[in-house]
C-alpha cells in the first residue's frame, strides 16, 4: 500500500471520531495532513493548517477538534491542543508506525485530558490516540446548548450557509436493519407544525441544536416517540415540497398543530459515526 493510500484509510478511522458541533466544525489540523481528505469525507468543516511551532498563536477554547496525524506529540502539541479546544472538543492523532500502549493515555491524562481513547488504527497497524477537553458542567442539556449556541435561531434557508440539515425523524419499525423482515421497509416520517392547512418542516442546521430542541420539547409535552435525527445536505431540502423553518424555538410547538411528513431515507446522508 502506497503512503497516500495509508494515510487515507488512517484520516478516515479519525474523521469517525470527530466530535458533534454547529453547523460548521472549527478544526486545526496539526502538520497538515489530514486536511485534503477530511475535505473529501466532510463538507462542514473550516480546517485551518498549523505547524507545531506556531500552535500557541491559536485562538483559545473555541475549536471543535484538533487532528494530528504521524506527528510528535511533544508537550507543547498537546497543552497547545487543549488550550485551544473548546469545553467538549476532541484531539484525535493517529500514528502509523506506533502501537497501543498505556504510554499514550498516561499522556494525555497528564495533559488534562479526559475520555481518552485508545486503539489499533487500521487493521492492527498503528495507534489512534483521542481525547477530550473537560465539559465545564455535568448537566448534558447545557453541553448541548453550549455547542448549538453557535448557530443563529429562526434562521432563511435561502441565505443559510451550512451544508447539512437535520429532521426530527419517527422511523417505523422503531429497529436495527438486522431485525428487519424480508417483506419489511423502514418508514421516515419528519416532525412539522401544521398552519392554516399548510405543513411547514421542522429544521435544524447542527445535531446539537436539533437535540437541544427535541429536549426541550419533550420535557414540555410537546413531542413524543421520535427516535432519530435524519441528516440531509441543503441541496436535497432546496428541492422539499414544504414552507421550512430553520433552527425554530421549543416555543413554536405551542398553538400550532404537530404534523408528520414522508421523508425518503434514501435521500438522507450516511452519518459519520
Amino acid at each position: 500500500m502506497s503512503q497516500p493510500q495509508l494515510a487515507r484509510h488512517f484520516v478516515e478511522v479519525m474523521a469517525k471520531h470527530l466530535p458533534p458541533s454547529a453547523s460548521t466544525m472549527q478544526l486545526v489540523d496539526i502538520g497538515g495532513r489530514c486536511g485534503a481528505f477530511l475535505r473529501e469525507l466532510r463538507q462542514d468543516l473550516e480546517i485551518q493548517a498549523a505547524i507545531p511551532a506556531a500552535l500557541t498563536q491559536l485562538p483559545t477554547s473555541s475549536i471543535d477538534a484538533v487532528t494530528a496525524y504521524d506527528v510528535h506529540l511533544s508537550d507543547n502539541v498537546l497543552s497547545c491542543a487543549l488550550e485551544s479546544l473548546r469545553p467538549g472538543g476532541r484531539f484525535i492523532a493517529a500514528l502509523s508506525s506506533q502501537s497501543v500502549d498505556e504510554t499514550w493515555l498516561r499522556l494525555l491524562e497528564s495533559h488534562g485530558f479526559v475520555r481518552i481513547l485508545v486503539e489499533a488504527a487500521v487493521d492492527g497497524v498503528g495507534v489512534l490516540i483521542r481525547g477530550e477537553k473537560a465539559h465545564e458542567t455535568a448537566d448534558t442539556l447545557q453541553r448541548i446548548y453550549a455547542v448549538a449556541i453557535a448557530d443563529d435561531d429562526l434562521l432563511d434557508l435561502a441565505s443559510y450557509h451550512g451544508r447539512y440539515l437535520q429532521l426530527l425523524i419517527r422511523q417505523s419499525p422503531n429497529k436495527p436493519v438486522w431485525k428487519m423482515r424480508p417483506d419489511e421497509t423502514i418508514g421516515w416520517r419528519a416532525l412539522a407544525l401544521k398552519h392554516e392547512s399548510k405543513a411547514v418542516l421542522l429544521a435544524f442546521s447542527s445535531l446539537p441544536k436539533a437535540v437541544g430542541f427535541l429536549q426541550q420539547a419533550v420535557l414540555a409535552g410537546a413531542a413524543h416517540d421520535i427516535n432519530k435525527v435524519g441528516k440531509f445536505d441543503k441541496a436535497t431540502a432546496l428541492n422539499w415540497p414544504w414552507d421550512l423553518l430553520l433552527n425554530p424555538s421549543p416555543n413554536s410547538l405551542h398553538g400550532g398543530q404537530v404534523t408528520w411528513l414522508e421523508i425518503d431515507p434514501e435521500t438522507a446522508v450516511a452519518p459519520e459515526e
